[in-house]
This record gives C-alpha cells, sequence and structure tokens, in this order.
C-alpha cells in the first residue's frame, strides 16, 4: 500500500459523502450549503502547496464546492460529471500522469468506474461495501469528518512530506 502511494502526484475527490457527511442542506429560498472538515482542508493545501495536483470531480454541480475549493487552491474542479473515469482519463493527459499515478478518494457505487482505473483507492469508513473489499486505503473516519484528512496524509507520510510539514510548523525547518 504505501508503494502505489509513494507514485501518487494527482489526487481525484469526489465530494458528497467524502469531503462532506453527504448532508445536502438546502433552505426556504433554495441556498445549498455543505459542511466541510477543516483538517481535510489543511491537509488537502498541504498537498496542493508541496506539488501535488488536487482535482475535484463531482456529479453534483454546487456553487459552495466552487468556493471551497478556490479557498484550498484546487483549479481543478469537475461539477456535473456523470463519468469520473472519463474526466480522469482527460486530467491525466493534461498534465501527462499514468493512471496509477493517480490516488482516488471516493465513497459510494458511481465511484466505481473511476477507483477501477486509479492506482491508489481510498474510502471513508462509512463508504459503500461494494468499494471496499476493492480500497487501497480505508479511512477509520467518515465522510466530512477526516477522512479525507487521513487518505491525504498517508499519500504524503508515504511520500516523505508529511514530516517536512510537522517540522515547518514546529520551527524545525532545515
Amino acid at each position: 500500500m504505501t508503494e502505489k502511494a509513494k507514485k501518487i502526484k494527482m489526487i481525484v475527490f469526489d465530494i458528497d459523502g467524502t469531503l462532506t457527511d453527504g448532508s445536502i442542506i438546502i433552505d426556504s429560498s433554495g441556498n445549498e450549503s455543505k459542511k466541510f472538515s477543516v483538517k481535510d482542508g489543511f491537509a488537502i493545501a498541504q498537498a496542493v502547496l508541496n506539488g501535488i495536483i488536487c482535482v475535484i470531480i463531482t456529479g453534483r454541480e454546487s456553487e459552495v464546492v466552487k468556493i471551497r475549493a478556490s479557498e484550498l487552491k484546487i483549479t481543478e474542479v469537475y461539477q456535473g460529471i456523470k463519468d469520473k473515469a472519463i474526466k480522469i482519463r482527460e486530467v491525466a493527459q493534461k498534465y501527462n500522469i499514468k493512471l496509477e499515478e493517480i490516488a482516488y478518494f471516493g465513497d459510494d457505487i458511481n465511484d466505481l468506474p473511476a477507483f477501477l482505473i486509479s492506482g491508489f483507492k481510498g474510502i471513508t469508513a462509512d463508504g459503500a461495501e461494494e468499494l471496499k473489499d476493492k480500497a487501497d486505503f480505508i479511512s477509520k473516519k467518515t465522510g466530512g469528518n477526516g477522512a479525507g484528512r487521513e487518505f491525504v496524509q498517508f499519500i504524503l507520510t508515504a511520500q516523505g512530506i508529511w514530516e517536512k510539514i510537522i517540522k515547518k510548523y514546529s520551527g524545525k525547518n532545515e
């Protein structure tokens, strides 16, 4: 598992159920809101800062996702995507990245095509059973509650990046 994580150059995230708890809140005026974990966000932002391309591919469309992606400096955001595997192949080609260098983090059956083509596959603790037997990484946490952080941190740790992040924040930069 660690060997696969060492190769990762791109991390692709589903949103609903992975970086959120899967709840979609719509008020009486039609305004949508979602709850994101700052812990997930910190790890994703660190991945971006350290040269890992982070991508959002989601089946739904939401202004909230655009805003959160912007906060995390994720420039590759694709919403309303029905076939995530096709979009992953397009983005991989754009960056000249092999599929085995892509990590995918999902939670449900609609993620299966993307899951199957990706080199390193992660799922939330509360993800669909149909994905768990195909996963390289199963988070101990549920979607929107630090699962994304666990996945990203595992990859960054395998690559020796997480240790550098800890040194930076502890004032022990070399």
